[in-house]
């Protein structure tokens, strides 16, 4: 199946909204975000359409869950010589690192 290019880019703006709203609304009502960045997942995944890098980082790579930088899950400057950036999910305890190019 091809995508269309009207498909696909009503598809992207949708994922965007959800997740800025998923974003927005993890402190008042998580139950809700974590509802949001689902549905942007699922739309993805229906269209076949890869999430761009800034809607894909705010996923668990484990668990595959929302996480909100600073409700569920924590932020860590990396001490070893190379520059990194380690998350941690709160909700399974998965830690990542991101690797800072110089």
């Amino acid at each position: 199946m091809v995508v269309k290019p009207s498909v696909k880019k009503i598809a992207m703006e949708r994922m965007q909204i959800l997740i800025d709203n998923a974003i927005s609304n993890a402190r008042t009502n998580p139950e809700l975000s974590q509802r949001q960045a689902s549905l942007a997942r699922r739309i993805s995944t229906r269209h076949k359409i890869r999430m761009p890098y800034h809607l894909r980082i705010v996923f668990c790579k484990k668990c595959k869950s929302f996480i909100a930088p600073g409700v569920n899950s924590r932020i860590r400057l990396g001490r070893a010589s190379s520059k990194s950036i380690r998350i941690s999910c709160n909700l399974c305890g998965h830690t990542y690192r991101k690797i800072i190019s110089q």
